[in-house]
């Protein structure tokens, strides 16, 4: 099945390969069969951890997997700040911004992430090692502000200088210290 694209004309699903199928089959087993489709979260996660992010053609690829109609798995897509929608950085960096964050310095440590990184909220180095985001509540209210790296370590009471430590650990790390 293709999808029309605006920009580029019809759009096709992405080749899956054998180890993505083996994959996508393991989490579909979790739900009764009628019910294939309650894997798309999952599926949508290990596209993006393959990938490092879902296009349109490998949403398409859920899709006609899970027998889904594309527009339900774009949904699912557009409505998770977790899956990246284009290619992100190779850190990725979502500051929390939701109320208690910024009562607690949230907007700050965006602002200031921004001034280090030299980007803009949304941006990506010029290197492609850092984007940086904002985000909605992590849950971690009590250790605001707080942060995400790459959807999966939450750092908490993220002052400037921590957030300087972060930064220059993950470009240590990368050699570019």
């Amino acid at each position: 099945m293709s999808q029309a694209s605006p920009s580029t004309g019809p759009v096709k699903p992405m080749a899956l390969s054998d180890a993505t199928r083996t994959r996508f089959a393991r989490e579909v087993a979790k739900y009764p069969s009628e019910q294939a489709q309650s894997a798309v979260m999952a599926c949508l996660s290990i596209v993006q951890h393959e990938q490092g992010w879902v296009s349109r053609e490998a949403e398409l690829a859920v899709a006609d997997y899970l027998g889904m109609a594309p527009m339900a798995v774009h949904e699912v897509t557009t409505f998770y700040n977790m899956y990246n929608q284009q290619p992100v950085g190779k850190y990725k960096l979502n500051v929390c911004t939701n109320l208690p964050c910024q009562l607690r310095g949230g907007n700050e440590a965006l602002a200031h992430l921004a001034r280090k990184l030299g980007v803009e909220m949304g941006g990506t180095t010029a290197d492609g090692m850092f984007t940086l985001q904002q985000c909605e509540c992590l849950g971690a209210c009590a250790d605001a502000p707080v942060m995400l790296v790459n959807d999966r370590n939450m750092c908490s009471f993220m002052s400037h200088d921590k957030l300087d430590q972060l930064v220059d650990g993950l470009k240590a790390a990368e050699g570019q210290a």
